[in-house]
């Protein structure tokens, strides 16, 4: 007879790479995860939940998911495994460490994590036990660094718009962000304000997505983005449309600059940019006459070698106005809290590190594993919330990097990834909703707290549990290592940050039952920098005068760029196939001119290569995207194309200009075709 079990909706929370962390709920019997739906009181998201996560426990119970630990049997990448017990992978990895600590003291060991989960405890948890080994410190900034710091050189930790704000914003530039797959929850804040007659204008290199929710398209070449931010710069003192008062009051260095923008007339930037200069003057000229415009900045414009510059400019130009302290007026897509809601050293626990140790930025992953001319090659490896063959720039290299006979590496995942293939020891890893931890919200001023659901499927283990197993057989009597993730949660609320001061009774018991309030939106004109004004001028950036720098040069004619997917987040959910089916084979789009000048047609298979590689695509011909420029969406398995390399083969592995960041969408190709080849 079928045992009958109660079912309960409990609330939890999307643990992924999103600005939004949405609320969801989840139908359980105290064993399984049978539906998920959207958390109708999410105060930002109101329900609203992307097509990844509708069947996210599809991804929880799927046959594929790794159970057990694991033992490579056969060569590296080849994804031949046998299970073993938990306590024989801990001993063979503990023991290891062990050696290589003893021969090549912590700077051989090399932990390796980004945004597989994006909550504190669980995504920062394994800084407290590389601290207190004195392993090589990662340098994190695959994401959105160069974003952060070309903001913060201008507005130090002033908080931005909120994309609730939008509402009462009267024209709205969507600049390098593709809404449609990384701001789903604000894309009703755009069609409403079409619905009421305001104008939306897109500002992009690739507006395949985002071009249907917008009233212009606004075709930009890849990195100039810079370039258009100081022309309109130009036409908005050239017709008296700067908020002279403001930027003088408000401003640090706004004469100076403003003496600057002669230079940047329509027309230079129309060589620069691709974009004819009456477009450039009609577009400054629409939005200087607009009293409440707002900028919603994507990451894409800052993964260049200009990035950081970029930002800066493009924050300048938002302020140039007097918008900013106007309802709805300013930037929305940088941070838009008042303060830290939790201390993460808590979790991170930089006390614990007594020697400084090798820094490793994970860009330069392949030159970590390889060796360069300043450092010998890491010895182990360990993986856990990312995939970077798939993600990280130097795809090769980075192979070449955990094929080494002597690298030793430990993957913690929940699937076979393509990094996963390449691991000596597996470890089976936990979803969310088998854990308990906290969530802010890196666009929204929210926070919240989800605790465990369900037990862990098979021996699955968070990465706070298996933290806690491996200090304790690496000896660490550290009081930290013994706590639960609940307790580590319970800490958390404990000591609050100033993001919670104003948190009502109510709220405080919302975050001990599990479950997400919404915070204060920041004051936009309570400029928190060093001197409470706008630095416009910056004297501790290496460019205090704002200007136009130029992205990487190269050889090739095409600039690469990469473009998420609406159906795969990252290198998430490639266990899906309702999902990879529905995105279909790894697309390279491009322009019409550069298609016909090739011999190009819409469907058919191409090679794309630079000096780094080559890799097969399938042609997606579309006046979407600016001429000169190839857009690649999303990330592949390799395992799936047959072993085939992927996008990240052909980027370099170059950081940006300030921010230490990828530059990702940086890097120049060309294009043939493979049709009879």
């Amino acid at each position: 007879m079928t045992e009958l079990r109660h079912t309960q909706w409990k609330k939890t929370i999307c643990p992924y790479d999103c600005p939004t962390s949405c609320g969801l709920l989840a139908e359980t019997d105290g064993r399984h995860i049978l539906n998920i739906k959207g958390d109708p009181e999410h105060p930002a998201a109101k329900g609203l939940i992307c097509r990844k996560m509708h069947r996210y426990m599809d991804s929880i119970h799927s046959p594929d998911r790794i159970l057990t630990p694991l033992k490579r049997t056969g060569e590296k990448g080849e994804g031949k495994f046998m299970p073993i017990t938990w306590e024989a992978a801990v001993d063979e990895i503990t023991g290891r460490w062990k050696e290589i600590l003893k021969e090549e003291g912590g700077n051989g060991i090399l932990p390796f994590y980004y945004s597989g989960v994006m909550s504190v405890v669980q995504r920062k948890c394994g800084d407290a036990f590389f601290n207190r080994m004195g392993a090589c410190s990662l340098v994190k900034t695959l994401c959105s660094s160069a974003k952060g710091a070309g903001y913060e050189a201008v507005m130090g930790h002033t908080g931005c718009l909120d994309p609730r704000e939008l509402c009462d914003s009267d024209l709205l530039i969507v600049w390098g962000s593709n809404m449609m797959a990384t701001r789903l929850q604000a894309m009703p804040a755009l069609k409403a304000a079409r619905g009421g007659g305001k104008r939306v204008v897109l500002i992009e290199a690739c507006g395949e997505d985002m071009a249907p929710y917008c009233d212009q398209i606004v075709l930009i070449r890849p990195g100039t983005d810079g370039a258009l931010a100081l022309a309109m710069m130009h036409v908005l003192v050239e017709e008296g449309l700067e908020d002279r008062e403001f930027l003088e009051e408000y401003g640090e260095g706004f004469p100076e600059f403003k003496d600057t923008l002669k230079d940047y007339t329509p027309k230079w930037a129309e060589e620069i940019t691709g974009i004819p200069s009456l477009v450039i003057r009609s577009l400054a000229l629409e939005y200087g006459r607009a009293s409440r415009p707002a900028i919603i900045l994507g990451s894409g414009p800052s993964r260049y070698g200009n990035g950081g510059m970029t930002v800066r400019l493009i924050t300048i130009l938002s302020v140039f106005t007097g918008a900013w302290g106007k309802p709805g007026g300013g930037l929305c897509g940088c941070s838009p809290t008042a303060g830290p809601y939790v201390d993460d050293a808590l979790v991170t626990r930089p006390d614990f590190r007594k020697t400084p140790g090798r820094k490793v930025n994970l860009n330069l992953l392949g030159n970590a594993l390889n060796g360069d001319r300043n450092n010998v090659p890491v010895k182990s490896l360990y993986v856990y919330g990312s995939n970077p063959v798939g993600s990280v720039c130097g795809q090769t290299q980075v192979i070449k990097g955990l094929r080494r006979p002597d690298l030793f590496t430990v993957v913690h995942e929940r699937f076979m990834t393509d990094t996963a293939r390449y691991a000596d020891i597996i470890l089976p890893a936990a979803f969310s909703v088998e854990q308990s931890d906290c969530y802010l919200a890196y666009g929204y001023c929210t926070f919240g707290t989800a605790y465990k659901l369900t037990e862990p499927a098979g021996q699955c283990k968070s990465n706070w549990n298996t933290f806690s197993i491996l200090a304790q057989a690496m000896g660490y009597e550290e009081e930290y290592f013994k706590r639960s993730e609940e307790e580590m949660v319970e800490k958390l609320l404990e000591e609050p940050g100033p993001g919670l001061g104003h948190v009502s009774g109510e709220e405080w018991e919302i975050l001990r039952k599990g479950g997400v309030i919404s915070t204060p939106f920041a004051d936009h004109r309570l400029f928190r920098t060093a001197s409470g004004k706008i630095m416009i001028v910056n004297p501790k950036q290496p460019n205090p005068m704002p200007c136009y720098l130029p992205a990487h040069a190269g050889v090739y004619p095409l600039r690469l760029i990469a473009v998420p997917s609406q159906y795969t987040l990252n290198s998430i959910f490639l266990d899906r196939e309702e999902l990879t089916a529905g995105r279909g084979a790894m697309k390279l789009m491009i322009h019409p001119v550069d298609a016909d000048s090739r011999r190009i047609r819409d469907g058919d298979p191409v090679i794309a290569f630079n000096e780094l590689a080559e890799v097969e695509f399938t042609a997606r011909v579309t006046e979407l995207v600016a001429p000169g420029t190839a857009a690649a969406a999303g990330i592949y398995s390799m395992a799936s194309r047959g072993a085939g390399l992927l996008v990240n083969a052909l980027h370099h592995q170059r950081l940006s200009d300030i921010g230490e960041a990828t530059t990702l969408n940086d890097n120049r190709i060309d294009i043939r075709s493979a049709v009879n080849v």
